[in-house]
């Protein structure tokens, strides 16, 4: 008897329709955001070049390994690791993009709702997410060019004053 209490106390508990506490509607704030989204950008950069940079020491080991002429076992679980770093790439890269366009669409937004906001226009996170979205994160590669291999013309705006339109 004493069980059948205990479990209805626990499915009380567990039920949270019930129960709700009210929440206060409150704007996302935007520094809060944009923190977020710019340290995600760093991290998958980051993440990224790693991977890359992994790659290409681990592809020299391995050869190192051939002409050092070791075991073929020991020859062949490296190429398995080389394989699987090989294989972190692609992924990795997708994710760093898709935080890198996330990130300069949310930029895009903030500079028009928040015009006249000098404290988050002038802010640490602000600066820094420019900087990332400028040279998109250090990627040479895809300068000009979009997913569809649709050539993309840039706008020069070294040139514009402060708030100037282009």
């Amino acid at each position: 008897s004493s069980n059948f209490h205990f479990h209805q106390a626990t499915n009380e508990c567990n039920n949270k329709s019930t129960h709700k506490m009210p929440r206060k509607e409150s704007k996302p704030d935007p520094e809060k955001q944009l923190m977020i989204k710019t340290k995600a950008c760093q991290r998958l950069i980051k993440e990224a070049a790693y991977y890359e940079k992994e790659v290409l020491e681990n592809e020299h080991q391995l050869q190192q390994m051939k002409s050092d002429n070791r075991d073929p076992y020991d020859i062949k679980k490296f190429q398995e690791v080389l394989g699987e770093s090989q294989m972190m790439i692609p992924d990795s890269i997708c994710r760093r993009d898709k935080a890198l366009t996330d990130l300069t669409e949310f930029l895009t937004t903030l500079e028009r709702q928040e015009v006249g906001n000098e404290s988050l226009n002038g802010s640490v996170w602000m600066v820094e997410a420019r900087k990332i979205v400028g040279d998109r994160g250090g990627l040479e590669g895809d300068k000009g060019v979009k997913e569809g291999g649709d050539e993309v013309v840039e706008t020069a705006v070294d040139d514009l004053a402060e708030g100037e339109a282009f």
